[in-house]
Parts: structure tokens; C-alpha cells; sequence
């Protein structure tokens, strides 16, 4: 069995945590005002990790309401002993930059590993395998960008080797339909693009009950992200926690 992790999401936009429905702006819950009480929340219950996306970034927002909360998670989890993974509007080097020194562990390119692979390839040299990490979310065949909101003529399995050709390691592959709604996690289509592409997967979107994140590891995925399931109590992460690393 490999290592697998259980990620807590906290989707950050105007400065409050959200969820969005299939990634829908339109679709939006507000959880909560306070960024970084929310990871201390999750820290407590044993997360080791922390999957933030900065959705305004991802949409394309030059201004970042964001930063003030994500800079109170990082302090959050660098207290517990824990990481951040973060991803959203990360367009540039100056970019990775920046959020590397914040005490960001891994950097999640999209948008940009679709348009420009290339920057994806010179971050792996600069920073390593271990600190890049490209999202590959799918819709219908197709990887979507911008925050979800643009379709590209690029099938996530051709993506997928394209970048594990220019060494890449780590990829979080998203369900798009799967997305906050509960329906449960697509570990098949998870499990496919790992054994395709050779990429590691952490798998997103649907995750709703121990099944899933008992599924996901059988497996042999890299980890699961949890959001909804979490925010409206359908899912302990205390338990899920204990549950991966062998409890009941």
C-alpha cells in the first residue's frame, strides 16, 4: 500500500471560506468569515494536510481578497506540523515565487499547465517534484479552465502523459460533475488517469462517505480532497482521519 492522505478543502473567495456547486460562481455557500479558524478546526482533527484553492485567483480576479486568510491557514498549519497545498491563479513564476516563501508545501498550477506547460516543466527543475502539482479537471472528455468557466480541446489522458513526459509527479484530477453535490467520488476515472498517465493522483470532487475514501486507497491513489461532505457534517474528518490510518 502506498502513502495516501485525507485532504480538507477550504476554498477561499472574497476572503470567506465557500463551496461552489459543479464550480459554479452562481452556486455559492458561505461556511464561514474566518479562513484560518477553519484550519485550526481541521488541524485539530488530525489533518496532516491542507488543500486551499483561492478561487478569485482561478477566476481570473487581479486583486486578491484572499491573501490575508491564506497567510492565517499557512501560520495555522506551520503551528500543528502540518502542510498546505494551494492552488488558484498561479500564472507565473513570480507566482510560485511568492507562495513557496509564504511556507506554501506544494503549488498547484492549472490554468497555466494547460496553456503554458512549459512553466510547468521549469518549475519542476527549479523547486522539485515534490512541490509542483498540476490540476486536471474534467468535464465531458475535456479539461476545463479558468476556474472551471473555459472547455479546451485538451482529453485529460493526453494531458496527463504530456506532463509526466516533462516530470511531473503529482497531479490532483477533478471530476467536475462530481463537485460539491455528493453524488460520491469517480475513483474509477481517478484510478484510470494514475494508471494512464503514471502521474500520482490525489482525486476531487463527490467525496461523501468512508466508502469513498476506502475506495480511493484501495486503489492505490496518492490521497482524496474533502469539501462539502465536511462542511455539512455528513462526513467527521476526526474519524476519516482515523479510519485511513487503520481505526474504525
Amino acid at each position: 500500500m502506498t502513502d495516501f492522505d485525507v485532504f480538507p478543502a477550504i476554498d477561499l473567495r472574497g476572503g470567506q471560506v465557500v463551496r461552489l456547486r459543479q464550480g459554479d460562481p452562481d452556486h455559492q455557500t458561505i461556511y464561514d468569515d474566518h479562513p484560518g479558524i477553519i484550519a485550526r478546526q481541521w488541524l485539530k482533527q488530525g489533518a496532516q494536510w491542507l488543500h486551499v484553492v483561492n478561487l478569485d485567483g482561478a477566476f481570473g480576479q487581479e486583486d486578491n481578497p484572499n491573501q490575508d486568510g491564506i497567510q492565517k491557514i499557512v501560520e495555522e498549519a506551520h503551528q500543528a506540523g502540518a502542510k498546505v497545498q494551494l492552488g488558484g491563479g498561479i500564472r507565473s513564476r513570480e507566482d510560485i515565487d511568492r507562495l513557496l516563501s509564504l511556507g506554501i508545501r506544494r503549488a498547484i498550477l492549472g490554468t497555466a499547465a494547460a496553456q503554458n506547460p512549459e512553466l510547468v516543466e521549469r518549475a519542476l527543475v527549479h523547486y522539485g517534484s515534490d512541490r509542483i502539482v498540476v490540476g486536471v479537471d474534467a468535464r465531458g472528455g475535456k479539461v476545463r479552465v479558468q476556474g472551471w468557466t473555459e472547455g479546451t480541446a485538451l482529453e485529460p489522458l493526453g494531458f496527463g502523459r504530456m506532463l509526466r513526459k516533462r516530470g511531473l509527479e503529482w497531479s490532483v484530477y477533478t471530476d467536475i460533475t462530481r463537485d460539491g453535490v455528493g453524488k460520491g467520488l469517480n475513483v474509477e476515472a481517478a484510478r484510470i488517469f494514475q494508471e494512464e498517465t503514471g502521474l500520482k493522483v490525489i482525486a476531487a470532487g463527490g467525496v461523501a462517505s468512508l466508502d469513498d475514501i476506502r475506495a480511493a486507497r484501495d486503489a492505490e491513489l496518492g490521497g482524496v480532497i474533502i469539501g462539502r461532505a465536511l462542511y455539512e457534517k455528513e462526513l467527521d474528518l476526526t474519524r476519516a482521519v482515523k479510519f485511513n490510518r487503520g481505526g474504525h
